[in-house]
């Protein structure tokens, strides 16, 4: 992709989606080392909005700096993992919990359109996994626009990015499509039931399960 291509929006920030998107579908590799000469000839650029859209790639945690040695995609250890994971499970039951006692009809039904295309992606031997995990996000990240804390919403997206870093190992568990889509039937239950404990602790299991699939 050339230059001439990138749409209009400051240059080091296109070019932080585009390799956003190749380290998400693993063309870069956790561990591999990232070629800024060869990418900045692919893309017709000068290193200068390279190594700037690599400094926000480091910030979101998705590139490792290493001294002398420059970038890295980040290597995501059970660790790493596991205090994401918490701190979505964290994040997310508290929107959750918000949810289940302030939204309206209206915002809960869009929750619920969204959770029929969960359902209808997930038919069984026709399942598209990452169309799947598309829809699964957009549930989620809607959940937390109702909920509307923007502090919340930008800590989670950037863990988000961390998450997708290891997110092809849970799409590999056998069953875990089956999984995760009963977990959120339970959300949603306990969301139309205006029950907020119960959507907090079902929100909770859910990222616990989804923990578990990763590892």
């Amino acid at each position: 992709m050339s230059a001439a291509t990138l749409t209009p929006r400051a240059l080091y920030e296109e070019v932080a989606e585009l390799l956003r998107q190749r380290i998400f579908s693993r063309e870069l590799e956790p561990g591999s080392w990232i070629d800024e000469m060869k990418i900045a000839e692919q893309y017709g650029i000068s290193r200068t909005p390279l190594r700037e859209a690599l400094k926000v790639l480091a910030a979101e945690g998705l590139v490792t700096m290493k001294v002398r040695r420059g970038a890295y995609v980040t290597e995501v250890s059970q660790q790493d993992l596991s205090d994401v994971y918490h701190l979505l499970a964290l994040l997310e039951s508290d929107a959750a919990g918000v949810v289940a006692e302030r939204a309206t009809e209206a915002q809960l039904h869009t929750l619920q359109m969204l959770h029929a295309e969960l359902e209808a992606a997930a038919i069984p031997g026709q399942v598209d996994r990452e169309h799947f995990f598309a829809i699964n996000e957009r549930f989620h990240m809607q959940l937390l626009a109702i909920a509307n804390n923007r502090w919340r919403d930008q800590m989670v997206a950037d863990l988000r990015k961390v998450m997708k870093l290891n997110r092809h190992n849970s799409l590999l568990k056998s069953g875990r499509i089956g999984e995760s889509l009963k977990e959120h039937r339970a959300i949603m239950a306990a969301l139309q039931a205006r029950d907020a404990d119960m959507a907090m602790a079902r929100m909770r299991a859910h990222f616990a399960s989804g923990l578990e699939a990763a590892n």
